[in-house]
């Protein structure tokens, strides 16, 4: 189990959360794109069991962004998935970014059980605490989702994949991130005023530090927006576009900047991100129309028009293009999936 006195290093996080300040897009990112909610519970089964393989939360057809999480802080499991087939330990962290079926277990041919039934019903004053089977318990799972509308931004979604896995036991650099655990473990265990999103603060910081390692992953032949990002040159263009979105960039401009000519630019991009430098420009301003198509009342006209749409015919057709709806649907349709 983790030592609650862990918990005075997490003073120290902020400094180690970026690791250069000027090119940090992930930062960036997921300041604009922050997750906008989560639910937690704690799981102690006793014995034998298993999980059945059905997606954790099934939220229909707002369940775009959902993706369950399981954090072992004591005791062991394994999990199964199409692909993988993992034995837990204490520490380790996992997420499940498109919300793929997984099964859970211990033992062989336990009870089938499916904790989120036996979840009370809200509004809860405490995180839930289940119980399963008979005797003492010698597991202790954290379980739960992030509701994470980054999800909507293209080049994100297709660098994740279908698990990210973090073991922290062991090693010097997660003793941060075990202290992280070991605050969430002291949340649940002495609830206090501010509990709830202090829960989901540092469920954050995890998802997070899930995806540096993921980048940190990366090797110098992999593809995809995380890979990018561990590309000097090429993180150091994504900066620009995402530290101003509006301006107008040329394949040039953006070449001069990140000091490349504009041949290697364009074919860096194509070859990991599967896009060119103009593409990626407006797919990122398309994203930010629709987080503020989601979370403000402008009008559309003015959102495309700050996504550098001279009309708002223009507008709507590049974003139905890439959303699958008009904007003023695909706003109607967000927002009644987030109530």
């Amino acid at each position: 189990m983790y030592d609650h006195e862990e918990t005075a290093s997490l003073a120290a996080l902020p400094e180690q959360l970026i690791d250069n300040p000027d090119d940090d897009v992930l930062s960036g990112v997921l300041s604009s794109i922050r997750l906008s909610g989560s639910l937690q519970f704690c799981f102690m089964p006793a014995g034998d069991w298993q999980t059945d393989d059905k997606p954790a939360f099934n939220k229909g057809e707002s369940s775009a962004g959902v993706m369950p999480f399981h954090i072992m802080v004591e005791g062991s499991c394994w999990l199964r998935m199409p692909d993988h087939n993992v034995d837990l330990v204490p520490g380790d962290i996992v997420a499940f970014p498109f919300g793929t079926g997984h099964q859970l277990g211990h033992g062989k041919g336990g009870g089938l059980v499916n904790p989120t039934t036996l979840l009370p019903p809200k509004p809860w004053r405490e995180i839930p605490v289940l119980h399963y089977g008979e005797g003492a318990s010698s597991l202790r799972l954290l379980c739960g989702y992030l509701q994470c509308d980054a999800m909507d931004f293209r080049p994100l979604r297709k660098a994740l994949p279908t698990l990210l896995h973090m073991r922290t036991d062991g090693t010097d650099e997660a003793h941060w991130l075990r202290a992280t655990i070991a605050q969430i473990v002291s949340e649940v265990d002495r609830p206090r005023t501010g509990g709830q999103s202090m829960l989901e603060r540092l469920t954050e910081i995890i998802f997070i530090e899930l995806l540096r390692h993921q980048i940190l992953a990366a090797g110098s032949g992999s593809v995809g927006w995380l890979a990018a990002l561990a590309d000097p040159s090429l993180a150091r263009c994504l900066a620009l576009i995402h530290d101003d979105p509006g301006r107008d960039w040329s394949v040039e401009s953006l070449a001069k900047a990140a000091g490349l000519s504009r041949s290697t630019l364009a074919e860096r991009f194509e070859a990991v991100l599967d896009t060119s430098p103009m593409r990626y420009v407006r797919d990122w301003r398309l994203y930010l129309a629709s987080v503020a198509l989601r979370t403000t009342g402008r009008a559309v006209a003015a959102i495309g028009h700050d996504a550098g749409y001279g009309t708002e015919a223009a507008f709507n057709r590049a974003f139905s293009r890439a959303y699958g709806a008009p904007p003023a649907a695909w706003r109607q349709k967000a927002r009644s999936n987030n109530r």
